[in-house]
């Protein structure tokens, strides 16, 4: 686990909140506190959508960040900052599976639960957590530093300036 300070918040959530940075992630829970508090929980609600949708849609356990942006970005619109924030971003599964056969020391796509990116306003700053989540028991800590370094080489390569916090 490693927690990034974000240096350029304007930046950044510009590209959270309008751009297309993080669009690929999974959201595996959001909250957002302005006039009152809003809980998100990103998982899929079953028999909402029929299987056609699912499949032709390609709607995973989880909502697309793509697809609550607009309403997680009209919560906290207008004058004021909102007093906090957080998203727990999830990697989707075929994209851990890549991530995992090639980092995961050892480690099948199915002992990994998550892959995550949490991302924190509060007190006027921004942190972006990374995390691991795995199905077994592991002294082995290679799959949680590739990780880390991942999501750094993600944040500097798309502009994002960060600190270690």
């Amino acid at each position: 686990m490693t927690a990034l300070q974000i240096e350029e918040q304007k930046a950044f959530t510009e590209n959270l909140f309008i751009g297309e940075l993080f669009d690929r992630f999974l959201v595996r829970e959001a909250s957002f506190v302005t006039y009152n508090s809003f809980l998100i929980d990103g998982r899929v609600r079953q028999g909402y959508y029929s299987e056609e949708e699912l499949e032709l849609q390609k709607i995973e356990e989880f909502s697309a960040w793509k697809v609550l942006k607009p309403f997680c970005y009209s919560l906290i619109r207008g004058k004021r900052l909102p007093e906090s924030f957080r998203i727990v971003f999830l990697l989707p599964p075929e994209e851990t599976a890549r991530f995992v056969a090639a980092h995961g020391a050892g480690l099948a796509a199915e002992q990994v639960q998550g892959l995550y990116l949490n991302v924190q306003y509060e007190n006027h700053g921004l942190t972006c957590i990374t995390g691991v989540s795995l199905n077994v028991f592991s002294m082995d800590r290679t799959l949680e530093r590739e990780w880390d370094q991942a999501v750094r080489e993600f944040l500097k390569k798309n502009g994002v300036a960060a600190a270690e916090a």
